[in-house]
């Protein structure tokens, strides 16, 4: 049944109900996508509106949400506006007016907190401002994490439901990388790290040389390192000399494999993450990371630091690393468990499947609610 009506009514599911539209910022990331169900009715989530040309900086393929500015929201047809990221250009005087709009049209604010802390700014002032407009101000907080939702009641008094992080890979391509790890059980033991464009909360310095010890003492035992060119190239857009100096001295002297690239296609990025058997996350600070999500759904260990809230998004062995210390003790437990045990931490296709339906289900509950 098609309902045509242009205000209010859309396409109806098969009970007749109505299916709400949700402004998603941004619709087209892989999380937000992952947040439908797999097959059947659900929500109508509008594309990303094509960026004003005058908020693209020059030779950028990134551009600011269109659905973020509020000339947008006060004209454009939808039921409910749900913000995930994607407002780090937004400043809290631009977020506030949004939320002015929105309140004015009625129309309810879903806030899904995925970051507490940016990873992409060393000083987390402007962040923190932007979550003291954005959070009280919500009509519904969400957020991935048991550990984010305690600090979310701390700062500000407010309760969000914890919903967990969807699949990141497709299952077609978890069934082909569990194939593949299968044909290469007999290969060396591979521990990743990967550098590409370098985040603000990445601190790969830090870490390297005890990668590098403890790697070069596994018997069997390899050290991939990964990074672009705009940081590894000396000629990069934004080169880190020291970082590309030290990775081509230590794979000089064979103590480590490097791999300088672009960006990777998604299907050579999976297939890069399923030839490793640990992938080690450099961050100092942050709240989440759907890389230790990917990994997951390719059977690849994470080794993640105990700033934010990684072991809540599911089983992964830690060190410690935040923005005032590094255990280096600790990386190196996690890596020699990771070699001597072969812990089962990934996941399979049929628990995400699951898991899939239920946060569908949750987030199918949280807009009916909202619309009553």
């Amino acid at each position: 049944m098609t309902l045509s009506v242009h205000k209010g009514l859309y396409d109806a599911d098969a009970t007749g109900r109505r299916a709400p539209v949700i402004a998603s910022v941004p619709s087209g990331h892989v999380y937000v996508r992952h947040l439908a169900p797999e097959s059947g009715p659900g929500p109508r989530r509008l594309p990303d509106p094509a960026p004003d040309a005058t908020e693209r900086p020059a030779g950028a393929a990134w551009a600011p949400a269109g659905m973020l500015r509020p000339e947008w929201a006060a004209e454009a047809d939808f039921d409910i506006f749900h913000l995930h990221f994607g407002f780090d250009a937004c400043s809290p005087e631009q977020l506030a007016e949004l939320v002015d709009v929105l309140r004015a049209r009625r129309k309810p604010l879903v806030y899904t907190v995925h970051d507490l802390r940016n990873p992409h700014h060393a000083d987390d002032s402007t962040h923190t401002a932007q979550l003291d407009v954005l959070v009280p101000a919500a009509d519904a907080l969400l957020t991935l994490t048991p550990g984010a939702a305690a600090e979310i009641r701390r700062r500000w008094g407010r309760e969000a439901e914890v919903v967990p992080h969807p699949h990141v890979v497709g299952f077609d391509r978890m069934l082909r990388a569990a194939n593949e790890r299968t044909q290469r059980a007999d290969g060396p033991f591979r521990v990743g790290l990967h550098v590409e464009s370098l985040r603000a909360s990445m601190d790969p310095m830090r870490i390297l040389p005890t990668l590098v010890d403890t790697v070069r003492a596994m018997p069997g035992a390899v050290l991939q390192v990964n990074g672009h060119r705009d940081v590894l190239d000396y000629d990069g857009a934004r080169p880190d000399t020291e970082l590309a100096d030290y990775l081509r001295a230590a794979a000089r002297a064979g103590l480590l494999e490097l791999a300088v690239h672009d960006v990777l296609p998604e299907d050579a990025l999976w297939s890069y993450l399923t030839s490793l058997d640990v992938s080690v996350l450099p961050d100092r600070f942050g709240t989440h990371s759907s890389w230790l999500e990917a990994c997951r759904d390719l059977g690849t260990t994470v080794v993640a630091p105990t700033c934010g809230y990684h072991e809540h998004q599911g089983p992964v062995l830690t060190y410690g690393h935040d923005e005032s210390a590094f255990d280096a003790d600790s990386l190196a437990r996690a890596l020699w468990t990771a070699y001597l045990d072969r812990p089962s931490l990934g996941t399979t296709v049929p628990r995400r499947r699951a898991q899939r339906a239920e946060v569908a289900d949750a987030h199918n509950a949280l807009y009916a609610s909202l619309l009553g």
